[in-house]
């Protein structure tokens, strides 16, 4: 059984339609990285998927589960999401803002205790922003704040991870950095599995064992890096001239794109 199925997924904003009859599956333990040009539809891939918009057609289900019939709080002990440059409580401290994933798992009106504050340690530690953790979160750089937020999805003990772009505006170390933490959560244990947007093609390439382009909102290509890195794909989603070439190291596809060049 697929870890998480998307089937005949229709969704969009008012009478526009956005994503259309799409469907594409998460395999336990995988990273599936969706790339595709500005408007193509991977955040509305993401915001169907988390709840936050309501699809037109289709399902959703995660190990088996419908997510769409699924309370808030039940999908919030399933299933978190790390974005890019959020907007967080400029004078909350950092450890504040990772006890802020412990909510799915209190009952009402009921206070973190030890184990909660236990879980918040470990997830920084993890995420290396423990020694920040009394810092106001005004005061860190963008990287930090994305560690912190990274550091909040794992203290919600999710088993989906869905990642929307959060490496967009970071520093290269901070990149990587934040990908190495997504595969080693993926690795600790099994029965996880993760759903990330990538602008940057050479890091999904690198990151994901497949990968699904999205073209005005359907699937164009799916597969591993070198299936759906090719120089014909990466014209016709993104419009642009490029030279895909195998990495050096690992013979990955690298893509380096032509200047002053157009489809």
């Amino acid at each position: 059984m697929p870890f998480l199925e998307i089937k005949n997924l229709s969704a969009g904003y008012s009478a526009k339609p956005v994503l259309r009859d799409l469907s594409l599956e998460v395999q336990p333990g995988e990273l599936l990285g969706v790339l595709g040009a500005n408007g193509c539809g991977k955040s509305t891939l993401v915001k169907t998927v988390s709840g936050l918009l309501k699809p037109s057609a289709g399902e959703i289900r995660l190990e088996g589960r419908d997510l769409l019939n699924l309370r808030a709080d039940e999908r919030a002990r399933l299933m978190t999401v790390v974005s890019q440059n959020p907007n967080l409580p400029a004078a909350f401290t950092a450890a504040e803002i990772v006890l802020m994933g412990r909510t799915p798992h209190l009952g009402a009106f009921q206070q973190e205790g030890p184990e909660d504050w236990e879980i918040v340690r470990q997830a920084m530690e993890e995420t290396d922003c423990w020694r920040m953790a009394n810092r106001p979160v005004g005061e860190l750089s963008g990287g930090e704040r994305q560690r912190v937020l990274f550091a909040l999805a794992l203290a919600q003990e999710p088993r989906l991870l869905l990642l929307d772009e959060p490496t967009t505006y970071l520093d290269i170390n901070y990149q990587t950095e934040i990908m190495d933490i997504a595969a080693r959560w993926r690795a600790e244990k099994p029965g996880r599995g993760a759903l990330a947007v990538f602008h940057d093609l050479n890091l999904a390439s690198q990151y994901c064992e497949r990968l699904v382009l999205l073209a005005k909102g359907a699937i164009l290509a799916v597969g591993s890096p070198a299936e759906v890195i090719t120089e014909a794909n990466i014209r016709q989603a993104y419009g642009a001239a490029v030279i895909v070439t195998p990495h050096p190291l690992n013979d990955l596809p690298t893509t380096f794109i032509l200047p002053g060049k157009k489809h």
